[in-house]
């Protein structure tokens, strides 16, 4: 049997009982060191001045755009854009803050938004990008910056999938290009909690103010609440556990690029488009997902399953087809609709053996 990812073996490898008893004597199970202690890590590592610990993904992306209505950048029915082929979390944030997401079309290439097609979708209630750097690939920054900057928009990076990943030669991680950067902790996550977790990263002082106010029932002291806020705090013991998982995130990160690189040697297939990458920039991917594209997905995946290999589909409803989203339903995103069909995410994980991958290759290349 051939996991999809083997979340008790990632874990498994990091020593967690002395931190934890120690967790438990210190009485700080909220707000406490562990917390600060990881903010100030994750920070460093992404090479921003602020990190701020929430609860989820989700409530980053949320808090982010809130923080940004109450500061005065957004308003009420401003629009955002936002590639539709995503989790659909990137668009609640959008819409749950009363804000309006223009769908964008992804290249064929990376599947990353088209930066090439951005200039088609600008009016004049977009105010913000939100580049998603969808399987573990950073967007092209350089491009989006650039466009951003021509039309005064805000960048808000979810870079739920991608802890670790530089722009090309650069030696700037993501969550440091934007004005503001969402990232998840799910356990799945190259970066992953043992439960629900989430971070902000920015550079903007009054943003990371505003921020840790809201995710902390928009309290300035205690008792004091001052805006309407949510409960969204770090728990103390996953930043306890995330403090201890990131010293080994970039040794992971390698480990899932040589996962990649025996897939694209070795996956030989008329049926299989492999994914495309900045070959000169390995660094630019940390390949939290390995998907692949074939007009026979169905029969392919059913072939897999039967030969033990597990496989998921990431994602197979565009979030503008999504049944909550049914004001948007007739807009025709073809290269979205199409990609929807035909994706199809491999096996790749920190733990996932050498030996296994040369084995699902060799599974692989035998469909017929």
């Amino acid at each position: 049997m051939f996991p999809f990812i083997d979340l008790a073996k990632i874990n498994t490898r990091f020593a967690f009982e002395r931190s934890f008893s120690a967790f438990v004597q210190s009485a700080q199970y909220i707000q406490g060191e562990a917390c600060a202690q990881f903010e100030e890590a994750f920070a460093t590592y992404c090479g921003s001045k602020y990190c701020i610990g929430v609860s989820s993904g989700s409530s980053a992306l949320y808090l982010i755009l809130k923080a940004y209505k109450i500061l005065g950048k957004l308003r009420d029915n401003d629009a955002i854009i936002v590639p539709t082929n995503t989790y659909i979390a990137s668009v609640f944030a959008i819409t749950q803050n009363n804000l309006i997401p223009i769908f964008a079309e992804p290249s064929t290439q990376d599947f990353l938004i088209d930066v090439s097609k951005l200039s088609n979708l600008m009016n004049d209630r977009i105010k913000a990008i939100m580049p998603v750097h969808l399987y573990g690939q950073i967007c092209d920054m350089s491009s989006i910056l650039d466009f951003a900057k021509i039309h005064n928009l805000l960048v808000i990076e979810d870079s739920a999938q991608a802890h670790g990943a530089y722009f090309a030669d650069s030696t700037r991680r993501v969550g440091s290009y934007g004005n503001a950067a969402a990232f998840s902790f799910y356990p799945a996550k190259n970066l992953g909690a043992l439960g629900d977790g989430g971070a902000i990263t920015t550079d903007d002082d009054e943003l990371a103010t505003m921020i840790r106010s809201l995710g902390n029932a928009g309290s300035t002291s205690k008792y004091i609440h001052t805006f309407d806020g949510i409960n969204a705090r770090l728990d103390s013991l996953q930043a306890l556990i995330l403090h201890t998982k990131l010293s080994l995130l970039d040794s992971d990160n390698t480990h899932r690029r040589n996962i990649a690189n025996i897939y694209m040697q070795e996956i030989r297939h008329s049926e299989i488009i492999l994914p495309t990458h900045r070959a000169l920039y390995p660094h630019s991917h940390v390949w939290h997902l390995f998907v692949i594209r074939t007009k026979e997905r169905e029969r392919l995946q059913e072939y897999l399953s039967r030969n033990g290999v597990q496989t998921l589909i990431h994602y197979p409803i565009p979030v503008h087809k999504q049944q909550v989203y049914a004001c948007y339903n007739h807009l025709e995103l073809p290269i979205a609709q199409t990609l929807q069909n035909e994706i199809l995410s491999l096996p790749i994980s920190q733990v996932q053996s050498i030996e296994d991958t040369h084995r699902i290759v060799e599974i692989i290349n035998a469909f017929v």
